[in-house]
């Protein structure tokens, strides 16, 4: 019994899938994250414009805290981010663990900078609220401690990078090791207002509640998340790309050689 020719113009999903497996290699994705970046750092830069200019003219002013509160607009996005590229790298660690992709690691390493970036964004922006709110630039407490244990694990993580760099297989395998024996510290950053006392608030946007906030006020957060986000992933792309091109030369000529034929 022969099948309808139609039915044979679409690829099954197993196809699909096997097709998107050959981006593993770094060879093939150097091209694909050339493409992506462009496209991923114009979305960044609309999403932050359109962020910033609900949050700065069109948000009104909090009945409580004045003008102040509109740092949360940057604070709570950066916070965020910095805890998910965590979790990201540490996904990224596993799988090179497990599978020994070279793909992984170097995204592991790709995308410590920016989440590092993103914690030192969260910690300041939080010492600039926290000066006319608490009437201190830093305390002592949970959420912040482990926020900066955070930036800590972010650095040492580089710093480890850097000192094996001489040999990349020992420097992936080791901060590997490092990023999943720190990853404990996430949820304590999370939960760290629910489990002890602190003098930071709960969080003003949950999944399981209403706002807390007005809407335009969450959808300006939601703006500046999905920038951070995108330029994000942009920086990764563009990171992951210079150390395919150091370690693995034969992927940035065969690119090059593409690109010309075409």
């Amino acid at each position: 019994m022969h099948k309808h020719p139609a039915l044979n113009a679409y690829p099954s999903a197993a196809a699909t899938g096997a097709g998107w497996l050959r981006y593993a290699s770094p060879a093939a994705f150097y091209p694909l994250a050339g493409r992506m970046i462009p496209w991923l750092a114009l979305g960044a830069a609309l999403f932050a414009a359109a962020g910033l200019y609900v949050g700065l003219a069109v948000a009104p002013t909090d009945s409580q805290q004045g003008e102040v509160y509109r740092i949360l607009f940057i604070h709570v996005g950066a916070a965020w981010m910095s805890m998910f590229l965590y979790l990201v790298m540490a996904l990224y660690a596993a799988l090179g663990l497990i599978f020994n992709t070279r793909l992984s690691f170097m995204m592991m390493r790709a995308l410590a900078p920016t989440g590092a970036l993103f914690t030192f964004l969260t910690l300041w922006t939080g010492a600039l609220w926290g000066k006319p709110t608490w009437g201190a630039w830093w305390v002592w407490d949970a959420r912040l401690t482990s926020e900066l244990i955070l930036l800590f694990l972010y650095l040492g993580f580089m710093a480890l990078q850097a000192a094996a760099d001489d040999d990349a297989q020992r420097a992936d395998r080791g901060g590997a090791i490092l990023v999943l024996a720190g990853v404990i510290n996430v949820p304590i950053i999370y939960f760290s207002v629910r489990w002890w006392s602190t003098l930071h608030q709960g969080a003003s946007i949950n999944l399981t509640t209403a706002p807390s906030m007005a809407h335009i006020m969450v959808t300006a957060m939601l703006l500046m998340v999905a920038a951070f986000w995108l330029y994000s992933a942009a920086a990764a792309l563009a990171r992951v790309r210079g150390i395919i091109a150091e370690r693995e030369p034969g992927a940035v000529r065969t690119d090059r050689t593409r690109r010309e034929a075409a």
